[in-house]
């Protein structure tokens, strides 16, 4: 089983590294680019038994160490 975990930042922090990749699409021709939000991408090879049990885990592990909550929100996305 496999879980996807994206994290990103929270609604009106400040995303620094987000505005320098607008600018540069900007720069490079693409005009239609209103808004860049950079974040990350977790994948974990898990050994549940089933979904429930791998998300709560995954919450987890969110809450503990993958994201930041005070400034990034995250989302879960259990495969089989």
């Amino acid at each position: 089983m496999k879980a996807v975990v994206n994290v990103y930042l929270k609604e009106g922090v400040l995303d620094p590294q987000g505005k320098a990749t607008r600018h540069a699409l900007e720069s490079l021709g693409f005009k239609n680019v209103k808004e860049v939000r950079i974040g990350k991408q977790i994948v974990l090879d898990l050994e549940a038994k089933d979904k429930e049990e791998a998300l709560k885990e995954v919450e987890q592990m969110s809450e503990t160490l993958l994201a930041n909550t005070v400034i990034e929100d995250y989302d879960i996305e259990i495969k089989e």
